[in-house]
């Protein structure tokens, strides 16, 4: 089962590098978001190394429900390994994705921001970080990882956002928000 996994393995990685995967992606700018985060751009061995690893643990798979029902235990347990190697390969595109969509979101509102002559900083700031933040969330719910816990939180932070925004707003405006009643109250009354 080794040397099948590995020859497979092998051979995606080739046809990987054969349909110049890697320089498409780079044009998408998928490898400086990947630079960022300390990882070099090497799609075939990625995929190649994961149709390896999936292959192994399907042999062991098949070798242990041969051994019969006393190795029970370990094929529940990679039964349970493949079935949730989806989950990750879905999280680390939701991941990916994230980081595309928060580099060209910021750059996009940064540069409207500042087109109409305002500073951009914390505007792209807080673009960036709430795609990432949704994008972790989303990730670490698609890995099940204290999904309750996490709503919960994820919750709690909004609500304190919205509190935050309102409290600010009309604490802020209240002087303008009483001019803006009196004129509507006096508009009323003609």
């Amino acid at each position: 089962g080794w040397v099948v996994a590995v020859a497979v393995g092998k051979l995606v990685e080739q046809v990987i590098r054969a349909l110049k995967v890697d320089q498409l992606l780079a044009r998408l700018e998928f490898e400086k978001a990947l630079e960022r985060a300390g990882v070099r751009l090497n799609s075939g061995a990625f995929i190649g190394g994961l149709v390896k690893w999936f292959l192994v643990v399907v042999f062991l798979l098949a070798a242990v429900n041969i051994l019969g029902e006393r190795f029970k235990p370990i094929s529940d347990f990679l039964v349970a390994v493949l079935t949730y190697l989806p989950n990750v390969v879905v999280s680390a595109v939701i991941i990916v994705i994230a980081a595309l969509v928060a580099d060209t979101a910021s750059a996009v509102v940064k540069g409207s921001v500042e087109a109409m002559g305002f500073r951009a900083h914390l505007t792209e700031v807080v673009v960036r970080w709430s795609i990432w933040t949704f994008a972790i969330v989303a990730a670490l719910l698609q890995l099940g990882i204290a999904t309750a816990l996490l709503q919960t939180v994820v919750t709690g932070v909004v609500a304190m956002l919205a509190l935050a925004f309102g409290l600010a707003f009309g604490l802020g405006g209240k002087e303008a928000a009483a001019d803006i009643i009196d004129s509507v109250r006096d508009q009323m009354k003609k």
